[in-house]
């Protein structure tokens, strides 16, 4: 019998008392006042030179200020939509701030205007003011996406129109997602009607029966809008499409390259690397397999554990011990901190309905506060998923004593975090004696498992979304097609790591991330975050924790350069060399070994 699994429900009332109460509606009205005046101040205002330089600062410094609050209340408003999305009223509210947040866009449009033709000259000297030198590389991008905009009308109504266009498909996404539930067919005969935020979970059981149960009833729920879910994907990518021609954006991954703070070139070296070395992360595919007398694994099973002998899924209080235990092993400051997360019920991870899918963290510089939000069904995975959005709340606390402007960072960067805190588990795990090698061994199949996921798994992603967009410019995609390109991607990836028949070729449809309308590519800065996290801990395992201070250093550097500037500076590194990356991915060959070894002495149930 499964353990009971429980969760804890999170603490809002620092962000306000309560949603939409005296105190939420007067920070709106004031919070829409000072937009307007804004608006008002930028619009009337010359391009910048030498006259306007002191009322651009002024104005930029209101901007960051009403940033900040706009970032305080979307966050409130996220977190509550999450946890409750079967609670109209606080989609309603997201839409309106939406509206919000497209006029503070507004804003931007002007300050690039400024900033489109400015005289180098003129820009350098505005970059040395007092107010603005740590927010220097903030200003170079504004500057840089400046050059790649629409005229300011077009702009302001591009903000507009996204608000009941544009961003509706994510919400439409969201919506209908939230409230689909599937039928489970336990291999014992019972049949469940259940809420699809505990389809990923079932689908990851050590019992590949519960798995495949999981996976074909929940598909079958999610073939019932894949017709919703193919014309909010190519509605998505059509916007974009139409957006970028007329600004002059010659390329779709253009912005998720400026947005992730990389080159095309660094981006290229990463996947020449990963290509180059599918083989031996298939590998550890293969040996999964192999232990449970398989040729390969089906698409649906490739983050679900080996069935060992002492697996078990984790109470909530359990899970979180390790967690606990593993960064105080390791990384004293951050396991104090977890334990004052958790003091102060910043952590949302109760298993019900009504939750959306996935696991994110959220922070809000105007309180310095962190919030993580998951589903805990006990899994093994939902431990590591913890210790992974950790990572990220870590990173925003120590982000909090900087200047707003200089503590956004880009995913990459962001994923770098979130993926050195998996390893702070993992590690912690294999190097506590009181742990057994047969809980090491499932600790290492978790590990090297993440491993070929944030590999193969999100290089499908990305090829998918990259043959999709490609195919997108000349028309709509059907889910014929869609389907389609999935099934080739995944072939293509995992090769004989995969059985005969093993893909899903709905994966497109459950797959939150290719809604997002705040971004497109979201997936590849995983890998990236992934293989740079490797490096991180390959040097933090050989000097100790006296690099602990270097990568505090190294995170806090993340908002003030771009990806391939910190890894110089921070590492001394090119990663716009394969080598670098290649490094990265060999290094798994000792895990994999120590992990054959530990399968040879230890049977899989079953």
């Amino acid at each position: 019998m499964a353990n009971k699994t429980q969760g804890v429900q999170w603490d809002l009332t620092s962000y306000f008392p309560a949603f939409n109460g005296p105190e939420m509606m007067k920070f709106k009205t004031k919070l829409a006042a000072d937009i307007a005046a804004l608006q008002k101040k930028a619009v009337k205002l010359a391009p910048l030179s030498a006259r306007t330089a002191g009322d651009w600062e002024k104005l930029l410094l209101g901007a960051e200020n009403a940033e900040v609050r706009l970032g305080h209340i979307i966050s409130y408003v996220g977190c509550l939509e999450s946890a409750h999305a079967d609670k109209d009223e606080y989609s309603a509210e997201n839409a309106k701030l939406y509206g919000l947040a497209a006029e503070y866009s507004k804003v931007g449009v002007d300050i690039l205007r400024a900033f489109k033709d400015v005289p180098e000259k003129v820009f350098a000297a505005f970059l040395k003011r007092e107010k603005l030198k740590e927010v220097a590389h903030s200003l170079k991008r504004l500057r840089e996406q400046a050059r790649r905009t629409m005229t300011p009308a077009e702009e302001k109504l591009a903000a507009d129109l996204g608000v009941d266009g544009f961003q509706s498909w994510e919400r439409l996404y969201n919506k209908l997602s939230s409230k689909l539930e599937f039928d489970m067919q336990w291999p014992d005969g019972k049949k469940e009607r259940l809420p699809i935020s505990r389809w990923r979970a079932l689908m990851s059981s050590t019992d590949r029966k519960v798995g495949r149960a999981a996976f074909e009833g929940g598909n079958k729920a999610w073939a019932g809008i894949e017709d919703a879910c193919a014309a909010a994907l190519n509605a998505l990518a059509g916007t974009r499409g139409t957006l970028n021609r007329r600004r002059g954006i010659k390329h779709f991954l253009d912005q998720s390259l400026f947005a992730a703070g990389i080159r095309r070139s660094t981006l290229d070296a990463m996947y020449t690397a990963v290509n180059r070395n599918l083989e031996p992360v298939r590998d550890i595919l293969r040996a999964k397999a192999a232990a449970m007398d398989r040729k390969g694994i089906a698409f649906f099973e490739r983050e679900a554990p080996l069935p060992l002998k002492d697996s078990k899924l984790y109470t909530w209080e359990e899970g979180s011990a390790k967690v606990q235990a593993a960064f105080s092993r390791v990384y004293p400051a951050l396991g104090e901190y977890y334990r004052t997360f958790l003091a102060n019920r910043w952590l949302e991870s109760e298993a019900r309905g009504g939750k959306r899918p996935g696991a994110f963290c959220t922070s809000t510089h105007l309180t310095g506060e962190e919030r993580v939000y998951t589903t805990f069904n006990g899994a093994l995975g939902d431990v590591n998923t913890l210790a992974h959005e950790m990572g990220h709340a870590w990173h925003g606390n120590l982000m909090r004593a900087m200047r707003p402007w200089a503590a956004e960072y880009p995913m990459t960067l962001a994923e770098t975090a979130s993926i050195f805190g998996e390893h702070l588990l993992a590690d912690g795990i294999q190097t506590d004696p009181a742990i057994t090698e047969a809980q090491k061994l499932i600790m290492l199949d978790e590990y090297l498992t993440g491993a070929a996921v944030t590999i193969l798994d999100i290089t499908v992603r990305f090829e998918f979304e990259k043959a999709f967009y490609e195919e997108r410019q000349k028309g709509e995609v059907s889910v014929a097609r869609l389907k389609e390109l999935m099934t080739q991607c995944q072939r293509r990836v995992f090769g004989d790591a995969l059985e005969p028949g093993g893909e899903d070729p709905l994966f497109w449809v459950s797959k939150l991330h290719f809604y997002m309308a705040g971004v497109s590519f979201y997936n590849f800065p995983y890998t990236f975050g992934f293989l740079l996290a490797a490096t991180l801990f390959t040097k933090f395992k050989a000097e100790g924790p006296a690099f602990l201070p270097k990568y505090e250093a190294f995170l806090r550097l993340t908002g003030s350069d771009t990806a391939e500037g910190v890894a110089r500076r921070a590492l001394g590194a090119d990663i716009g060399d394969p080598a670098f990356w290649e490094t990265a991915i060999k290094g798994l060959a000792g895990q994999l070994a120590r992990y054959k070894q530990l399968l040879n002495a230890n049977k899989v149930a079953a």
